[in-house]
């Protein structure tokens, strides 16, 4: 993005070892203590991407610290309440804060919305998630955002049935992640499904319904397949599933995350189309709104009803 590093700060010697070795970094931009940093930089952007338990603290204190623009990893913190500190903290301050939910600037994200509007299509009417056991904070997180953009609706309903078994996290043994199905649906009817069990070890594939439709996308492969009813039996009911169709392959630009990465923070400095905290806390509200409905009987849980604000999730 041709901008120039002020430091990198963290707490592992190892790691800072080991950026360093990788991004030929002059030892003169490594640091482990906070105070140092700050003291002999003043950065007008800092990037958060620590696991999410020291998200809200880091954050916070870059804001309290004068820091203009903030762009933090997902999922954006370990508790709403830490959210609404974020938020709140970051304005006080006059920061400006995104998250680094990259989807909305993908290309499988805008062509997909695009393909699902035309009256061919006649209106996505679902997206379904299956994949290998990427986990719902780590991953999931994406899909509710995701699913906002294709849709332009916030869910309102959420329900949720977790996996029995716990999969060891890879960032560590105090950190957990769920694995299993859920179901978000808008107040206009539009539906979410992700199956991510435990007991599903590979790949993410996407399938797209729509009126009159189907787009299935391999997002790791960028392979996409399409199926919509030709043009003159567009108006029949939804009963004539089996209607002659064109369907078609192509090869969409496999997933990345550098571009799509610094597209966040261009959005963030320029503060168009940003990735906003308040964008972040809704999707952290569907995944306390999950865990909520699995450890309540799978029952639904709407977004309008009083969620745990306070408690604290193992996430990464």
């Amino acid at each position: 993005m041709g901008w120039q590093l002020a430091g990198v700060y963290d707490v592992s010697p190892q790691s800072l070892e080991l950026a360093a070795r990788e991004l030929q970094l002059a030892s003169g931009l490594l640091f482990d203590d906070l105070d140092k940093l700050y003291g002999e930089t003043k950065p007008s952007c800092v990037i958060v991407a620590t696991t999410a338990d020291s998200h809200c603290e880091l954050t916070c204190d870059a804001a309290e610290r004068g820091v203009q623009f903030i762009l933090v990893e997902k999922p954006m913190a370990t508790s709403l309440e830490q959210c609404d500190r974020m938020i709140e903290t970051c304005r006080a301050h006059g920061a400006r804060l995104a998250v680094n939910h990259q989807m909305r600037f993908m290309e499988h994200y805008r062509e997909i919305k695009q393909a699902c509007a035309t009256l061919a299509y006649g209106g996505l009417a679902s997206m379904n998630i299956i994949a290998g056991n990427f986990g719902f904070a780590m991953n999931g997180t994406h899909y509710f955002e995701a699913f906002r953009f294709l849709t332009d609706e916030c869910p309102v309903e959420v329900s949720a049935w977790f996996s029995l078994e716990a999969v060891p996290n890879p960032r560590g043994a105090r950190f957990e992640d769920r694995a299993g199905s859920i179901r978000a649906v808008t107040a206009g009817g539009k539906r979410l499904y992700m199956e991510v069990g435990a007991d599903q070890g590979h790949g993410i594939r996407h399938v797209y319904a729509c009126r009159n439709g189907t787009l299935v996308l391999d997002e790791l492969t960028g392979e996409l397949l399409t199926s919509v009813r030709e043009e003159q039996y567009r108006d029949l009911p939804t009963t004539r599933y089996g209607m002659p169709a064109t369907d078609t392959t192509r090869k969409l630009k496999p997933i990345e995350l550098v571009e799509s990465t610094a597209a966040v923070l261009t959005a963030l400095v320029q503060n168009v189309d940003n990735v906003s905290g308040e964008d972040a806390r809704r999707v952290i509200e569907l995944l306390v709104a999950a865990y909520q409905s699995a450890e309540h009987g799978n029952a639904p849980v709407k977004l309008s009803t009083a969620l745990d604000r306070n408690r604290v999730f193992p996430w990464a």
